[in-house]
C-alpha cells in the first residue's frame, strides 16, 4: 500500500469543481476544501508507489483548474487517527 497527502492549489473559484471530481476518484479516500495557502487537501491510497505516482501525475494534476500540487508520501506504520 502506498499513501500520500496531496495539497492542491486551484484557479480562483475552482475549488468546488475540482473537489467534485476528486471525491469521485477511487484512490481519493479523504478530501477537504480548506482555507489558507492551499485550496484542497486529499489523502490518496494505491496498491504501490508506481500507481501512486501515476495517479497524481496523470489524474490529479490533469484536472482542469488545478494549478499546482504538493505531495507528501506517508511513511508506513507511522500514523495515528483519533476520533
Amino acid at each position: 500500500m502506498a499513501s500520500a497527502i496531496v495539497l492542491i492549489n486551484t484557479d480562483a473559484g475552482g475549488e468546488e469543481e475540482v473537489f467534485e471530481k476528486l471525491k469521485s476518484m477511487e484512490e481519493v479516500v479523504e478530501a477537504y476544501v480548506v482555507y489558507g495557502v492551499y485550496d484542497i487537501v486529499i489523502k490518496v491510497e494505491t496498491d504501490n508507489m508506481d500507481k501512486l505516482k501515476n495517479f497524481i501525475s496523470n489524474s490529479v494534476r490533469k484536472i482542469p483548474k488545478v494549478r499546482s500540487t504538493l505531495t507528501m508520501i506517508i511513511m508506513e506504520g507511522k500514523s495515528v487517527v483519533k476520533k
